[in-house]
């Protein structure tokens, strides 16, 4: 089929990759705009359109979609079929309506659970058993257009957001195919979402990235999982900022009643920082101090001592 792939991260690229190896025709790849990025914020490409290039793939990185001009270019590719996956801008009704067949969209949730920007860290902040992929076709709503293919995956206990989104490309990739070739022989089938069960994957706001020790520590073990690799959960100690990256709930034996304030170190190993949450306490076992990398507990202390007693802040 001829079409309009849209997407930007790398969760897309995966899709797009699978789209050429199908055969399909990629007339064109829309992404955002290259964003600066690193410590000399130097402007960076997206994975989508890097690989676009690669494949000399056609890369349009409009800042909008409501140009007439955009929509004009996109009209005299007559094209099947767009596709959509984690693109990150608006795509208006004029824009959808563009291809002969409309726009379908990649969804890392099980609609019409976590419709909107982050549904990956979502599922894992709510505790989520299982999640999956939804391939819709996209309507003017927020993620509300009728079901075409739908398959669950298990988020499991070790799972954080880099994980579980690597699982959920290649599940991604592979409906997406699947759904083209049902549409070419006229089998796709769709079905409205339900009414009940929606809940909103709302855009992850700064301040949620902040630990409140007071949680208990499965909440927080949940929220460290969340934010990794991305943007990473952060404590204080000091007036410094830490970032932490993997935690366990300990399974020492819990501390007496009194006997811990929540952000306080109660025991110090090569193999972990105990911490005391609001109920229970969370094994700290890979941190980043400001300016320095990812590190072990055990590297991590070697350049950053830390003491029983003390106590991190949010």
């Amino acid at each position: 089929m001829k079409l309009i792939f849209a997407g930007t991260p790398a969760f897309a690229a995966q899709a797009l990759e699978a789209l050429i190896a199908a055969g399909h025709m990629v007339c064109c790849a829309l992404t955002k705009p290259d964003r600066p990025a690193g410590r000399r914020l130097h402007a960076q490409a997206s994975p989508v359109k890097l690989l676009a290039i690669r494949h000399g793939i056609r890369v349009l990185q409009p800042a909008s979609l409501r140009d007439a001009v955009i929509r004009d270019e996109l009209r005299a590719m007559a094209s099947d079929v767009m596709v959509v996956a984690a693109y990150g801008l608006i795509l208006p009704q004029a824009v959808l309506d563009i291809p002969k067949s409309g726009a379908l969209n990649i969804h890392a949730s099980l609609l019409p659970r976590w419709r909107g920007a982050a549904p990956i860290q979502r599922a894992l902040l709510a505790g989520d058993a299982e999640t999956g992929i939804t391939i819709m076709r996209m309507d003017a709503g927020l993620d509300t257009g009728p079901m075409l293919l739908r398959e669950s995956c298990a988020i499991g206990t070790e799972d954080d957001a880099g994980s579980l989104r690597d699982r959920l490309a290649r599940l991604g990739a592979r409906l997406i195919v699947t759904a083209l070739e049902r549409l070419q022989e006229g089998h796709l089938v769709e079905q409205p979402q339900p009414q009940d069960g929606v809940t909103y994957a709302r855009k992850i706001e700064k301040a949620e990235v902040r630990i409140d020790w007071r949680l208990p520590a499965p909440a927080l073990s949940r929220l460290v999982r969340a934010f990794s690799p991305l943007p990473g959960a952060v404590t204080m100690l000091d007036g410094r900022e830490i970032k932490i990256w993997r935690v366990r709930e300990s399974m020492a034996a819990p501390a007496s009643p009194g006997c811990g304030l929540p952000g306080e170190i109660r025991a110090v190993s090569d193999e972990t920082v105990r911490v005391a949450c609001g109920s229970g306490e969370l094994d700290l076992m890979e941190l980043q101090r400001p300016g320095g990398k990812r590190l072990p507990i055990a590297e991590f202390l070697r350049g950053f001592p830390l003491s029983k007693g003390a106590r991190f802040d949010s």
